[in-house]
């Protein structure tokens, strides 16, 4: 597959290159079709923590989210170090070697979950101006061309929030879904990434919204109706400018209730995706998924799996291949196990994750719990010495679990 994948790129430029849609992925009832016109099936991983740091990734409970982790990095080390922190972690936690490996793994697609603040001026990873997120997203794309991967872009931290949890690195609720001014934004980023992608036949999809709404707001039924307009209202704003690419559509309560969704007639590059972590392997755990897929006639596809058994993950990875559900595992790359490549804490990294855990609500506080400035800062430059590829551990049993090859 990788050979064929690699062989229908050729020859197909970066954005602004001379392509027809007959060189994209395309649907055909519930299924995918690739350019040379056989049946298309999803299998990859998701590139987690390198556009939208997650906590537990670095080995951090309460220091959960970006914007978290962002504020006890300048506590502990200074605005300064963290700034250039950022930039080396961008630069060398996924890099071509790692699109290599994957490719040699067996998958041929990858999902990038990124935030909304590259595409802003607003202060993220580093930056208060001059966003990398075009750079960031150009780097992994051409590496996928080389590789004969395809990428599915995924905004995983929208503007406002549209989760209230603190994978979207919201301030507790879903504002997406209430505040107009969100929305505008959320619609202009689509738009001017669909815009700068149009001609770019390696990006499989754009995955507008990961897991909107969480189940704990007494107001959630409410907040779900308010979702498909929104679907529809960023719909016809990448329409504008992109009819080339597929659009997926995810679910509330962690891309698993597709209760709320009345209608999908409004575009035909249209599909679905859901998320599963855990429960029974077998076919009747995404039987809803499976049910509410065939009354649409449109093709589903599973965004996020994993932190299982290799012997679950193998046997959910055959209960997707039965069902026609194709499936990107998360993540790459991580802390230690449950994931692509393992990476190894460097020594004194226990000293940052003590910090990341102590009371820091007061200036006090923060004084008090501070390690020692050379320990931390050092510890922080072996983080980015020990995610290169070349340091991390492949973790064999997860990769053969998920039936790539």
């Amino acid at each position: 597959m990788l050979l064929l994948v690699a062989g229908l790129f050729a020859g197909c430029g970066s954005t602004g290159s001379s392509v027809s849609s007959s060189d994209f992925i395309r649907i055909d009832g519930q299924d995918l079709v690739a350019p040379d016109g056989s049946k298309f099936f999803i299998k990859g991983t998701n590139l987690g923590n390198w556009l939208n740091p997650e906590g537990y990734m670095f080995g951090f409970q309460k220091t959960n989210s970006a914007r978290l982790i962002d504020q006890m990095f300048c506590e502990m080390v200074g605005p300064d170090f963290t700034a250039e922190f950022w930039k080396m972690f961008k630069d060398n936690y996924v890099t071509e070697k790692d699109i290599e490996f994957i490719a040699s793994t067996g998958a041929n697609t990858i999902r990038v979950p990124f935030h909304y603040k590259l595409f802003t001026d607003e202060d993220y990873m580093g930056l208060v101006s001059g966003q990398d997120g075009f750079r960031r997203l150009d780097d992994v794309i051409g590496w996928c061309r080389n590789h004969g991967l395809y990428v599915i872009l995924d905004m995983h931290d929208a503007p406002g929030g549209q989760t209230g949890d603190n994978i979207d690195d919201s301030y507790g609720y879903p504002w997406l879904l209430e505040s107009e001014a969100s929305q505008q934004l959320f619609c202009e980023i689509w738009k001017k990434i669909a815009a700068y992608y149009k001609d770019e036949p390696v990006i499989l999809a754009y995955d507008l919204i990961n897991e909107p709404i969480a189940p704990y707001f007494d107001n959630v039924e409410d907040l779900n109706e308010k979702l498909e307009p929104l679907h529809k209202r960023v719909t016809a704003a990448i329409r504008e400018v992109d009819d080339n690419h597929i659009i997926m559509l995810g679910a509330p309560q962690w891309n698993g209730n597709f209760k709320p969704f009345k209608d999908w007639s409004y575009d035909d590059k249209l599909m679905w995706t859901c998320h599963r972590y855990g429960g029974d392997p077998i076919r009747p755990a995404i039987m809803n998924f499976i049910e509410f897929r065939d009354s649409t006639g449109l093709p589903m596809y599973m965004g996020e799996i994993g932190h299982n058994t290799d012997e679950w993950q193998e046997t959910f990875c055959r209960t997707m291949q039965e069902a026609n559900i194709g499936y990107t595992f998360w993540p790459y790359k991580k802390i230690r196990n449950s994931c692509f490549n393992g990476i190894t804490p460097p020594e004194n990294w226990d000293k940052v994750i003590e910090f990341s855990e102590a009371p820091r609500a007061t200036f006090f506080e923060i004084r008090a719990a501070r390690p020692d400035q050379e320990t931390a800062r050092k510890a922080m430059l072996d983080f980015i010495e020990a995610c290169r590829f070349e340091n991390c551990t492949p973790q064999e049993g997860y990769i053969n679990s998920l039936l790539m090859k």
